[in-house]
């Protein structure tokens, strides 16, 4: 997990899309425990508050749930949730401000799809 303390998205987002990211690629899988609130702090160098906002976050998204006198876990069907808000409002906000600064700057459908092509076949899997 990495942080960029100068981006202008809030630490405990980051947090929060640091984990769903590790849920997306599989080394937190459902039913696993999550991290905890301090070990996040440690880790990262921030306040455990921060920590614990981040998780929350994800508490109340239903990605992770909490487990009275248990560590968190990460919840049953969290990675179809994940994947159905990444490639609904997330993927296609991103699309969305692509195509207009591609109009904004002219260029082509041809021109944006042949950009994406060669970007999506060089990025590692």
């Amino acid at each position: 997990m990495r942080l960029e303390f100068d981006s202008i998205k809030p630490v405990y987002i980051q947090i929060a899309e640091a984990i769903e990211d590790d849920i997306i690629s599989g080394k937190l899988k459902e039913g696993d425990g999550a991290y905890s609130q301090l070990i996040i702090a440690m880790e990262l160098n921030v306040n455990p508050a921060t920590a614990a906002k981040g998780i929350n976050v994800l508490v109340a998204k239903g990605i992770l749930e909490r487990q009275r006198g248990a560590s968190m876990k990460v919840a049953g069907g969290a990675l179809d949730r994940l994947l159905a808000e990444r490639r609904g409002k997330r993927f296609k906000g991103l699309v969305t401000e692509l195509v207009a600064e591609a109009k904004k700057i002219n260029l082509s459908e041809t021109e944006v799809i042949e950009e994406i092509a060669k970007y999506y076949n060089e990025w590692p899997n």
